[in-house]
């Protein structure tokens, strides 16, 4: 069997975990796993991939990413038998500093992403599109008419001044296939994300969501139950999809030489 990492957090980090979970909506578990392994973590979950939902997910920043270093994420997703859809995202945050006015919004998302060895707090504004992610992407169309008035006074109060949607050139789109089951063994719904990249590179994800009263004992069934697996829980080899695609696309904008 695998060895399986289970880094312990100090004092201090787990105060400012419980502190975030607290004023989360959700937490979402998460783990990466690395390429040799694959295929025989999807075969031992036995979900059936014929069922995957196809994604392409644009990301828009500057070409030396700009907004990612502020910790901003401007995105749009076009969703097969779904449609569009938008988000700006804001991490990392600090609950208590949000506006009441957002947090009282359906539209805004406060969530915990938790993988072995770490842990980070985002608010996402989210929204539905009026046009088509694939204009935008074509040139047809302005990118902020992919964001409600709402998202963009969002944006325009996070990001670093002087950056606006004009600045932004698109990063992508990146193809995903996502499943959502029920694994046998496995009381929750997992999902699970295949993340392919241009020059061959391959992300699969795992991750389920549950309340955040429920985070310590989900995560503790998560382990267990890939462990039982031999699907390798590893704190040191987790690799953010945003980020890897934002530095992708951004080498293909920036000149050299």
């Amino acid at each position: 069997m695998p060895s399986v990492a289970t880094p312990a957090l100090a004092d201090h980090e787990l105060v400012e975990m419980l502190a975030l979970i607290k004023g989360a909506d959700s937490v979402e578990l998460k783990l990466t796993i690395p390429e040799t392994s694959q295929r025989s973590t999807v075969q031992a979950l036995g979900i059936d991939p014929i069922g995957a939902q196809v994604r392409l997910v644009h990301f828009y920043d500057t070409p030396d990413l700009t907004l990612e270093k502020a910790g901003v994420v401007v995105r749009a997703r076009r969703v097969a038998q779904k449609g569009d859809d938008s988000v700006v995202k804001l991490r990392p945050v600090v609950v208590s500093e949000l506006a009441p006015e957002l947090r009282e919004s359906p539209e805004c998302v406060v969530e915990v992403d938790a993988v072995p060895g770490g842990h980070v707090c985002s608010a996402s504004l989210k929204g539905t599109p009026r046009t088509s992610v694939r204009d935008v992407a074509q040139g047809a169309a302005p990118l902020r008419k992919l964001f409600s008035k709402d998202q963009r006074a969002f944006f325009a109060e996070h990001a670093p001044e002087g950056v606006g949607f004009e600045d932004l050139s698109l990063l992508g789109p990146i193809f995903v296939l996502k499943i959502k089951g029920v694994p046998e063994g496995f009381a929750r719904k997992m999902v699970v994300e295949l993340w392919l990249y241009p020059d061959g590179a391959r992300i699969l994800e795992l991750s389920t969501k549950c309340a955040p009263s429920e985070a310590f004992q989900v995560a503790a069934e998560a382990r267990a139950f890939l462990a039982e697996r031999d699907i390798e829980i590893d704190g040191g080899a987790q690799t953010t999809k945003t980020r890897k695609a934002l530095e992708f696309f951004s080498k293909q904008l920036t000149p050299t030489g």
